[in-house]
């Protein structure tokens, strides 16, 4: 059994079998529908573990320069880089280690897609369009919101870009179900039905969460299947990022200290500014071991980052007995959309990334300290 008084504190603590676990059912839904599913690395970037992923799934999504480079340097298969605008300075770079550009504007497309041809002559060039419909629940991830900055829509279209695409792309989900998807779809085939299939390949994008207990895969499985026989079997590519990394691990904490104004507070020696920020933008409340809602529990208690940020909270929870300095702290489902996006705000240390092995081995891969801190800034 994991001993965690045995880890780096704080640490992101990825179990190998779960998400061995997630990439079988990826790796189901691509043999039954027919699809190609590759993982975005804006959601989950643990390259220690990519040579696991690699067996499973059909390569990576990148958002940009450095995120391609990791992904043909670390993963195995496709290299998909979208970028909302593309520099001029990284254009040759990136199209001579991607396999998929894909391109957010037909004036991106009209300005470099030549270009990506040219020095890479086997790669396919697509655009991000906007179906203009999601469901997804909160605006900050909606880029099919008023004025989004993401995707093409029907009224923005230029058909002479059509003989440079391969394919089309849409994203439009965020932590959804099928029954979000089809919405989408309905949209998307709508307002792009003229093009649709002269596409060699449609991207349905991410946010699909697959992995979730009570997902409909079946249905997902269904909805890929029909769509695919409905244009003259078409390729079909998912990108999940969440869904690979869901609920694989957790984040542990160290309390460092405890006091009482009005209500009792713990400082932990993590952060949620820094370290998983996500509960503060959606806002969603983490789920805390052993934990439950303030007041269900006989010691409640506000949990705290260590930072001088006044709104660093985790939130209160509630405890069977009083929490002391030393106890451990466990955050769970903290591998995806945390150590792809946390900081070293207040100067505060990152959490260490600790691989639990099939076989019970732990691995702390990686430990960081100040030199980290330092080299960000200047």
């Amino acid at each position: 059994m994991l001993n965690y008084n045995d880890l780096p504190s704080p640490a992101y603590v990825c179990h190998l079998s779960k998400l061995e676990a997630n990439l079988k059912l990826l790796q189901r839904v691509k043999t039954q529908s027919g699809a190609k599913i590759i993982v975005a690395l804006k959601g989950f970037a643990m390259w220690s573990t990519f040579d696991l992923v690699s067996q499973y799934l059909d390569g990576a999504t990148a958002s940009g320069l450095h995120e391609a480079m990791l992904a043909e340097e670390k993963m195995q298969g496709e290299v998909h880089t979208y970028s909302p605008a593309f520099k001029e300075e990284e254009i040759d770079f990136i199209a001579a280690i991607s396999d998929h550009m894909v391109f957010n504007t037909p004036s991106q497309v009209i300005r470099f897609a030549a270009k990506a041809k040219k020095i890479n002559p086997n790669i396919s060039i697509s655009l991000r369009v906007n179906p203009e419909f999601s469901s997804s629940p909160v605006d900050l991830y909606n880029p099919c919101g008023l004025y989004s900055r993401l995707g093409t829509t029907i009224a923005n279209f230029d058909e002479s870009i059509l003989d440079d695409l391969d394919g089309l792309n849409f994203h439009a989900l965020c932590e959804q179900d099928v029954d979000a998807l089809e919405g989408v779809l309905l949209a998307f085939e709508k307002n792009f039905a003229p093009y649709i299939d002269k596409m060699k390949y449609i991207n349905f994008g991410g946010g699909h969460h697959i992995t979730r207990k009570g997902y409909d895969v079946e249905r997902l499985i269904s909805v890929i299947q029909v769509f695919k026989k409905r244009h003259n079997n078409i390729e079909v590519y998912l990108e999940p990022g969440e869904a690979v990394g869901w609920e694989t691990g957790e984040l542990v904490s160290t309390v460092l200290d405890t006091f009482h104004n009005g209500m009792n507070v713990a400082i932990l020696d993590t952060s949620a500014e820094a370290h998983m920020p996500d509960t503060l933008a959606m806002p969603y409340r983490a789920e805390v071991r052993g934990a439950g809602e303030a007041g269900k529990k006989a010691h409640t208690y506000r949990l705290g980052g260590n930072t001088c940020l006044a709104g660093d909270i985790m939130g209160d929870y509630s405890f069977d007995k009083p929490l002391e300095v030393g106890d451990k702290v466990i955050f769970e489902d903290q591998i995806h959309y945390t150590f792809v996006k946390n900081t070293t705000f207040n100067g505060i240390k990152l959490p260490s990334l600790v691989l639990v092995h099939q076989d019970g081995k732990v691995e702390i891969v990686k430990e960081f300290g100040y030199e980290d801190y330092k080299m960000r800034l200047s």
